[in-house]
């Protein structure tokens, strides 16, 4: 168990205003952590003006698509991300593996900078390709969960499917993977909901984009709660959104589904949270709670999640608005996720639970 910041002590005391639980009240606090959990949330009026803030964890990356990034590309989402032969695939398998491991540990780093220490990963390139991610972020991401697909599956936490009607012999290999106790995560409804009903016949761990689901495969979503990991500003990057109701946010929202938030692929999209966050607030208007603890629910998909409660490890990050014109804000929340970034992060303690 160890602690990815500058100091190593598992056994540390914070105070500040954080963000508590699910329900992220803003509470001046002050924190207890030994041996990397979190035993007392006490509260401080003298705790000070610092923000604390629960990582974040990026519900849907492809890192490897870091030696990729912002290569020329023209052509639909077919062409340039579909397997096998969307210009990315073509794009990754030129690559050496001693590239893409560089690649992916940069991005890695990057994420970790910007305060989120988890991510759900699809990876590709099989049991090797799945390997080169854990090489990429060893020591660095307490929450990695890997999505694998090509046999990847078979060391990963999870099976990755691109979607269901880009994989001839589906229903065996969610078959092995359930069976391996591997969670399943289905990319559907990214360019028409066609693809969805298939996805949530097999009940997955995860649904993202849902770009173009029906109100009616949302209801489902929400039903069964099956998360859905949106990622705007992919969508938009790849002329698949065009408005305010693709992903249908505020549908979601009616309806009770568990949103989550993701970058999507590196090729087009920096995994940054912070810049994620504000162009969802900015293009679709969602209510700044909303789109925190969507910004750290992925984590939920592993024993424990980074909300900020007793008996859990201490993964939290500390702004200092002083630093900034954000120390003017009459509304912190809304200033996190429409001025936050990597700049005002003064502190962070990222404890594996591993």
């Amino acid at each position: 168990m160890g602690v990815k910041d500058s100091s190593m002590d598992n056994d540390l005391t914070v105070s500040g205003h954080a963000l508590i639980g699910e329900s992220l009240e803003m509470r001046p606090v002050t924190i207890v952590v030994k041996s990397g959990i979190i035993t007392h949330i006490e509260d401080d009026l003298h705790a000070g003006d610092n923000w604390i803030i629960p990582a974040f964890f990026n519900a849907h990356t492809h890192l490897g698509d870091t030696v990729a990034m912002d290569a020329p590309a023209n052509g639909d989402l077919v062409e340039l991300v579909t397997p096998p032969d969307g210009l990315k695939h073509r794009l990754l398998a030129a690559a050496s593996r001693d590239d893409l491991v560089s690649g992916m540990r940069s991005s890695v780093l990057g994420m970790v900078q910007g305060g989120t220490a988890g991510c759900a990963d699809f990876r590709e390139g099989g049991i090797d390709g799945a390997r080169a991610l854990y090489e990429a972020a060893s020591s660095l991401l307490p929450g990695l969960v890997v999505f694998g697909r090509d046999g990847g599956e078979q060391v990963a936490e999870g099976l990755g499917i691109s979607s269901a009607r880009d994989v001839p012999d589906l229903e065996r290999q969610v078959k092995e993977a359930r069976d391996g106790g591997k969670f399943i995560a289905f990319h559907a409804g990214e360019r028409d909901p066609d693809d969805v009903d298939a996805a949530l016949a097999f009940r997955p761990d995860l649904i993202v984009h849902g770009t173009y689901a029906t109100r009616r495969q949302l209801m489902q979503c929400a039903d069964e709660e099956i998360p859905i990991a949106i990622c705007p500003r992919s969508n938009w990057a790849l002329g698949v959104a065009g408005s305010r109701s693709e992903p249908p946010v505020h549908e979601m929202i009616d309806l009770g589904c568990r949103i989550l938030l993701g970058t999507d692929n590196v090729m087009f999209v920096q995994p940054d949270m912070f810049a994620e966050m504000a162009f969802t607030h900015y293009v679709y208007r969602m209510p700044p709670a909303l789109l925190i603890r969507a910004a750290i629910s992925g984590s939920q998909l592993m024993d424990s999640s980074f909300f900020i409660r007793k008996g859990v490890p201490a993964n939290f990050f500390v702004m200092d608005p002083g630093q900034s014109n954000m120390r003017f804000s009459l509304d912190n929340l809304a200033t996190i996720v429409k001025r936050g970034s990597s700049a005002g992060i003064i502190k962070k303690f990222f404890i594996s639970d591993s």
